[in-house]
């Protein structure tokens, strides 16, 4: 088949999976968006695999895909809206549980007298959703009327400051309320090491829950491949035009088409953080580059990143090659460097 691969080793991956899994304190996996690359079903079954009694998504229209592969409780982490018909569908559904962000909502769901099953999500320094520390009183009123499955604190990925964040929006939401405490961004560690030290006076730790995607799903890069199917290769002389935008061309050289492009996620990948002075500086020279109509292309062809000839096209990208080099065959596989957290992938080839 042509087209934008993934290889997996499977065994290396599921290995990956059960390790990290058997670390996590009630590891609850997160399914949402495109899958992490791998499709949402894909994840669904292979979290039922891994024994987990819930999972995650992000949004209500995830729900169904993921119920048709998972038996267990789904969460659906982004806030429960009241103007979405289905996520008030949902709140009526005994396997599914909402994440209630706003006091103004658990009130209208605690009024309703049917106990709908939530988590109380807390404010915390990514200003994100939540309710904030100073207003979680507010809430202790309004818990009796739904039913309260715990409190939800997603961190920041920063670990100066995070395990503290952790501890001090733990014991305020406790306060308030006891609970399950269900974290996100807090190493398997730290959330049993503070599991144990807000436990009560009888020793037992409070009981808490990780929500793992990317550091479960991605976390084992060398269990996975990918790879596109060079479509067509053409010699091109210096000045002669070619592309949607007809561009010159710099150089004699060849033209790889290669499979892959918008749809695929190819040019459109999220940003990254540039954390560093090196990071900052490339990632300013490479914006320059863009600026000037050059991009250097996620494809690797004889072992070297290739530049675009111009932007990719909707599912297949044109990538210059200079006459020095052995052009690849049509039919190859070559290298490209996905973000699979942006990616959709035509195949999950399990090796």
């Amino acid at each position: 088949m042509s087209g934008v691969t993934l290889r997996l080793d499977g065994e290396r991956w599921r290995e990956h999976l059960r390790t990290v899994a058997g670390a996590a304190p009630g590891i609850v996996p997160v399914i949402k968006g495109n899958g992490y690359g791998f499709g949402l079903r894909r994840l669904a079954e292979e979290s039922a695999i891994l024994g987990a009694d819930t999972v995650g998504v992000g949004l209500p229209s995830e729900v169904a895909v993921v119920r048709e592969a998972f038996p267990g409780d789904v969460v659906i982490l982004n806030p429960w809206d009241s103007s979405s018909q289905l996520a008030r569908e949902l709140t009526e559904e005994p396997s599914v549980i909402s994440t209630v962000s706003r006091l103004e909502d658990l009130k209208l769901l605690a009024a309703r007298g049917d106990r709908p099953r939530v988590l109380v999500e807390v404010l915390t320094s990514m200003q994100r959703h939540g309710i904030s520390q100073n207003d979680l009183g507010r809430a202790a009123d309004l818990l009796p009327g739904v039913r309260f499955e715990g409190w939800t604190i997603h961190l920041p990925l920063h670990v100066d400051g995070r395990y503290a964040e952790a501890e001090r929006l733990a014991r305020a939401a406790l306060g308030v309320a006891p609970g399950s405490l269900w974290f996100s961004h807090l190493p398997s560690e730290e959330t049993v090491g503070l599991a144990r030290q807000l436990g009560g006076a009888d020793g037992d730790p409070v009981p808490v829950r990780q929500r793992v995607g990317t550091r479960l799903w991605l976390g084992d890069k060398t269990s996975r491949t990918t790879t596109a199917t060079v479509l067509d290769v053409h010699e091109i002389k210096r000045g002669e035009r070619a592309g949607y935008r007809q561009r010159v061309c710099p150089a004699d050289g060849w033209i790889v088409v290669v499979a892959g492009g918008t749809s695929h996620g190819i040019g459109m990948e999220a940003p990254t953080s540039a954390k560093t002075v090196r990071h900052r500086a490339i990632a300013f020279a490479t914006g320059s580059l863009a600026a000037a109509g050059l991009a250097l292309s996620p494809y690797t062809i004889n072992g070297k990143k290739r530049w675009f000839l111009e932007p990719p096209h909707m599912q297949s990208s044109q990538v210059f090659l200079p006459a020095k080099e052995k052009p690849p065959r049509i039919g190859q596989e070559i290298p490209v460097e996905l973000r699979l957290t942006t990616a959709t992938v035509d195949c999950v080839a399990w090796t």
